[in-house]
């Protein structure tokens, strides 16, 4: 079916994810660590200096600057009278959840909306500058409609209030859908959100930008499960356009290591190939800090060009079961073993560089990540400890999954869903250290079972994990200072900065 809208669908999508190593190229001072009031230099730089066509400005978990529009209109007039902002680039809210963090930000989000159009206006521009929001943690199409109502509410309150003009009343929604079961059985979310929507409206959406985390859910139940469900998912959004005739243009959060997705500039093509029919990338921090500058422009430039002419593939019903069935294989090994090494991964992330003003996931302010009853860090401060410590949790639960998968005659459908399966192992096999691993496996039988999946990813590769180029020995040998500094209490802040920049990503 056709695809056409009146609006431009941006294919980059610039990110505030904490997980880039160097100091941003645009930073004058030397400093990695970017605070809130550097975001909105940040924010220009992208558009500016790299051509990404969105920017995530993120309420979530996080501080963040409320007066971004004024600030951008205000310090970089001369560029949005030439670039508009929302026609030719975007600014997208990822607005915190109120089923999950208290809502106090969510009214003032919605004010600085409405406001920022009433700028705009008085400015001579067109286009409201922010009018699509992101809401994460998606699980029910009901929380798309409830923001939606309440926005038309606080809208019509503050034109009854302010006697002003008449401006946005109807907020766009991004489900940003994150569970592996929630996006698996996504394509409910989206029928519902349709009934629902002409329901309230008495309309259909003329599209939908449904968002698949990818980053995150590994996290949860491993690297596998993680790419099988964000197939699965993109299969389904196609086959509810098919069935709704509303177009979809979906967009997936993937961070550069593999555990978190793989997009990075020196693997597009492979990205490209893993997640055809993928119309909006996430481009995070390590991606745009921890490379070349003039190979993240280059690559940039391709995504922007090349991005939506990728097909997607459709899993038949009886092809996703198989995958359900993967998924399943290949979380239990994970998820127990996780559990038995959280109370380590805890204490060691005390050690990994902070690179945002994020809140505290506690008590009022937010929310916390786990497996069972353990809490964990979130994704990107989970991959940098596994990563630090010489263990890549690409490798967790995913050698014992493949040799049950092989067991059970399903490696042709696990190669069906997972393309880059091999290379991606391989690559996160380069940072493998098996000396590390080895002092850990003796005190812990979590860490017995990693070495199990070592030996049998080895076996289905048919060939050995660890270091070939010089990097990768140097980042061995940094991961076994740390490892070393830790035991004997000291401090190995500098020695997991110098691995993480070598592997271009803290987490």
């Amino acid at each position: 079916m056709s695809s056409r809208i009146e609006r431009k669908i941006p294919v980059t999508m610039a990110t505030q994810h904490p997980d880039h190593a160097n100091v941003p190229y645009w930073k004058k001072n030397g400093d990695a660590f970017i605070n809130t009031q550097e975001e909105i230099e940040e924010c220009i730089s992208a558009f500016r200096d790299l051509h990404c066509q969105e920017y995530m400005w993120d309420w979530e978990g996080k501080y963040v600057d409320e007066a971004v529009v004024d600030k951008l209109l205000s310090s970089y007039y001369d560029f949005f009278k030439r670039i508009h902002l929302g026609k030719d680039v975007f600014l997208t809210f990822r607005l915190p959840n109120i089923w999950h963090e208290k809502g106090y930000r969510l009214a003032r989000a919605y004010m600085g909306i409405l406001t920022f159009e009433d700028l705009t206006a008085d400015l001579g521009f067109t286009h409201p500058p922010v009018f699509e929001v992101i809401l994460p943690m998606t699980d029910e199409a009901k929380k798309l409609i409830h923001l939606q109502k309440t926005f038309g509410q606080v809208a019509q309150l503050k034109h009854a209030a302010f006697g002003n003009r008449k401006g946005i009343e109807y907020l766009r929604v991004i489900p940003l859908i994150e569970g592996i079961s929630e996006l698996t059985g996504s394509r409910k979310i989206l029928h519902d959100y349709l009934e629902l929507h002409e329901k309230e409206y008495g309309t259909r959406p003329d599209y939908l930008r449904p968002f698949i985390a990818r980053s995150d859910p590994p996290l949860n139940a491993g690297l596998v499960p993680a790419v099988v469900a964000a197939k699965i998912a993109l299969s389904e959004y196609y086959k509810f356009e098919e069935e709704s005739g509303v177009p979809v243009f979906p967009i997936i959060g993937v961070g550069s290591l593999p555990f978190r997705g793989g997009l990075s500039p020196d693997r597009v093509e492979d990205f490209l190939a893993e997640y055809s029919g993928v119309r909006t990338v996430t481009i995070q921090s390590a991606y745009r800090y921890d490379y070349p500058l003039k190979d993240v422009k280059r690559s940039l430039q391709y995504l922007n060009h090349n991005l939506e002419k990728g097909r997607p593939r459709i899993y038949s019903p009886e092809e996703i079961k198989e995958g359900e069935v993967l998924s399943e294989l290949f979380t239990k090994y994970y998820q127990h073993t996780v559990e038995g090494l959280a109370g380590m991964i805890n204490s060691f992330s005390k050690n990994i560089p902070q690179r945002r003003e994020r809140m505290l996931h506690i008590g009022l302010f937010g929310y916390s990540r786990g497996i069972g009853g353990k809490r964990l860090p979130r994704a990107i401060g989970f991959t940098a400890v596994l990563y630090s410590l010489g263990v890549p949790p690409e490798l967790i639960g995913t050698g014992r999954g493949l040799r049950e998968a092989q067991e059970r005659g399903l490696t042709h459908a696990l190669k069906g869903f997972y393309h880059n399966l091999e290379k991606d192992l391989i690559l996160a096999g380069h940072y493998l250290n098996k000396e590390n691993l080895n002092f850990l496996a003796k005190k812990s039988a979590p860490w017995r079972s990693v070495k199990k999946d070592v030996e049998a990813i080895e076996k289905f590769l048919g060939r050995e994990l660890g270091p070939e180029t010089v990097e990768h020995y140097l980042h061995r040998n940094l991961v076994s200072s740390a490892y070393l500094l830790y035991q004997s209490g000291k401090a190995p802040h500098d020695r997991i900065l110098e691995a993480a920049k070598i592997r271009r990503s803290i987490g």
